[in-house]
């Protein structure tokens, strides 16, 4: 009974051991275009995700309407990553998954990929 209790013990720290680890900080590529408010923008990742962006350390504003792909923070990146585990367990278990992830990033650089977002 105790070797297939300390069996179970070793099986579940090597599976949390090496359970895939995502970053808080994320390059996300496509479109960036103006948010709602004066400092906020929405970038359309080329995956079909949609993030609220934000910057104090970046001009957004003169990238609108550019490809570029933005470095930056995931805001309660937690819960985000919480998140996506879960989408991607329903999607193990038979579930479709949608790529049409939404998150906030604050982002800390930008790079023009494109001067336009086709």
């Amino acid at each position: 009974m105790k070797i297939k209790l300390l069996l179970c013990v070793i099986l579940a720290g090597c599976t949390f051991g090496f359970a895939k680890e995502k970053a808080d900080v994320r390059d996300v590529t496509g479109c960036l275009s103006k948010g709602d408010s004066a400092k906020e923008f929405l970038l359309t990742g080329n995956d079909g995700s949609t993030w609220e962006v934000r910057s104090s350390r970046v001009d957004l504003a003169e990238h609108v309407g550019h490809t570029v792909t933005a470095t930056g923070v995931v805001s309660n990146a937690t819960m985000h990553n919480m998140k996506e585990d879960a989408k991607d367990a329903a999607k193990d278990s038979g579930m479709k998954k949608s790529d049409a992830e939404h998150g906030h990033l604050k982002v800390t650089d930008v790079k023009m990929v494109s001067d336009s977002c086709k």
